[in-house]
């Protein structure tokens, strides 16, 4: 989709699916190019560990070359983003069962929850991207809370391994600006389960 965020500011806040964050940074980089000035966010897991997908510092240091921006990696530092109005819309890519299981029962004690929490107050889309090896077991009723929540949109997602694993379901990354897009507007983009 070729859309332009010209002059929209967005939130951008990745938590622990690491085998999905390169596809995040691709996203961002796109975001940037349409134009948008964006914000990372990033978990504490994300900032403080080392995996076979990358150093936490050098994911920090392609986010801030990506987007110009200093990373927002504490709860501090994203309190301040409902007050002060600072987003137009709040992305959670890759959200996690924990991250989208917190934040449907409003539990606040992260940088990318609080970030979530602060956004909402303003009445302002939050778009969720979620990364789940237990999206059909467990995390399933926070995803139907979470559906059922103003304000929330989800990229589409799907089963990516259902032999393997018939409980995972990942979002499906070439959605995504447009589901931002459709949020914007107030709207959900469809299908939403592909």
């Amino acid at each position: 989709m070729k859309a332009s965020f010209e002059g929209k500011r967005m939130g951008f806040a990745l938590t622990g699916s690491f085998c999905t964050l390169d596809a995040a940074l691709t996203i961002i980089s796109d975001l940037v190019r349409s134009g948008a000035e964006v914000v990372s966010i990033i978990s504490q897991s994300v900032d403080t560990m080392d995996t076979k997908f990358g150093t936490a510092e050098g994911l920090k240091e392609k986010l801030t070359e990506l987007t110009g921006q200093p990373v927002i990696t504490t709860i501090l530092e994203a309190e301040p983003i409902g007050p002060a109005k600072l987003l137009d819309i709040l992305v959670v890519l890759p959200a996690t069962g924990n991250t989208m299981a917190k934040i449907a029962y409003g539990i606040t004690d992260t940088t990318v929850t609080m970030a979530v929490k602060a956004h909402l107050r303003n009445n302002r889309p939050v778009v969720l991207g979620l990364s789940s090896n237990d999206a059909l077991g467990s995390g399933a009723k926070n995803i139907g809370m979470l559906l059922g929540m103003r304000n929330i949109y989800f990229v589409p997602f799907g089963q990516d391994n259902p032999h393997e694993k018939p409980r995972s379901m990942v979002l499906k990354g070439e959605y995504t600006l447009a589901t931002i897009d459709e949020a914007l507007h107030g709207r959900q983009l469809q299908p939403m389960v592909v």
